[in-house]
């Protein structure tokens, strides 16, 4: 495996995304100024200036068209993914944490941390197709019961319904993207034990993962706003022949399938659209590694088997924690 290395970012990078096609490469860093590059071979592309502070999360819209960015100068902005001009800037008083925009890209959902009096939100913009419609006013604005801990991350649950976060309180929430409303909790005596520090979704949109400084990464289902069953299949392989097992999974619970540990503070995670691989990255702080186990400062991207949670393998070459991974949509990079 030969590593493609790019070079342009002045400080420490937070989030990576590619583009639903795979040939782009969109990097977030502390430096202010979000950057594109071709994920083949690493070329870039251009910047997005506009920002004023860490830029800590991206995602881009389906056909690649349009950009959105949450950053520490209390914005999140909507950027020409082509032009690099930017569209419109949604502000709020406190720094914008994490941006995801819904299936179709109607909307977006944006978390604010705690700052001064304000406590940790949730909220969900509708996105115009025309940027000279596009307006400020949140649709919806879910403030966190544990108010003045981060929500670190918030994604789309599937068809929209539902808004999953996690956060510095160590819980899984699980809310109507409607009403607001609370629908479910992750469980205290299975669910992590410190700061979710990310939050990744399967393509299929039926599970997801999730990566802690308790130094495991866990993997639970959706809770879908159905009154049915998901019918789970899989086949096992064997010397002679296939057997296929059906589960039925009640999908009015939030349940934990598997947890995967690692020696380190998780950091990023994520998950192979091709193989039944996981990924997880992090490490301790370097200010922290003296007065910790020696493990701590190993700054490496471990593979686990997805089914066995199982580490299968691991790719070394960073000199730092690892803030960020993403696998390419073909499952190949």
């Amino acid at each position: 495996m030969r590593p493609i290395l790019m070079k342009g970012h002045e400080r420490p990078l937070t989030f990576l995304r590619y583009n639903r096609d795979g040939d782009l490469l969109f990097s977030c860093a502390k430096d202010h100024t979000p950057t594109l590059w071709y994920a083949d071979n690493g070329e870039r592309l251009g910047t997005y200036r506009g920002h004023n502070g860490a830029v800590w999360c991206c995602h881009v819209s389906r056909d690649s068209s349009t950009l959105i960015t949450g950053s520490a100068d209390q914005t999140a902005k909507l950027w020409d993914v082509k032009s690099g001009k930017q569209l419109f800037s949604f502000k709020f008083g406190s720094p914008a944490r994490s941006v995801d925009f819904s299936v179709g890209d109607k909307l977006a959902v944006i978390t604010t941390d705690p700052f001064m009096e304000r406590t940790s939100a949730i909220h969900v913009k509708r996105i115009s197709e025309d940027p000279e419609d596009q307006v400020g006013e949140s649709v919806l604005v879910i403030d966190n019961p544990e108010g003045r801990k981060r929500i670190n991350r918030a994604v789309w649950g599937p068809l929209n319904q539902t808004i999953v976060s996690g956060g510095e309180d160590a819980v899984i929430r699980i809310w109507d993207a409607e009403t607001g409303k609370l629908l479910k909790e992750s469980n205290e005596e299975v669910g992590h034990k410190k700061t979710i520090t990310s939050l990744c979704k399967a393509d299929d949109d039926s599970h997801f993962l999730t990566g802690s400084l308790d130094k495991t990464a866990k993997a639970c289902y959706f809770f879908l706003f159905f009154p049915f069953c998901l019918l789970y299949i899989y086949r096992e392989k064997s010397s002679d022949k296939s057997v296929i097992l059906f589960q039925l999974w009640d999908m009015r619970t939030l349940t934990l399938i598997k947890t995967y540990t690692t020696g380190v503070p998780v950091n990023a995670v994520a998950m192979s659209p091709l193989l039944n691989h996981v990924v997880l990255g992090g490490g301790q702080d370097a200010s922290a590694v003296t007065t910790t186990d020696h493990r701590a400062g190993k700054f490496e991207a471990k593979f686990y088997d997805k089914i066995l949670q199982e580490e299968i393998g691991g790719v070394k070459g960073h000199f730092g924690p690892i803030n960020a991974l993403a696998f390419n949509p073909d499952g190949k990079r």
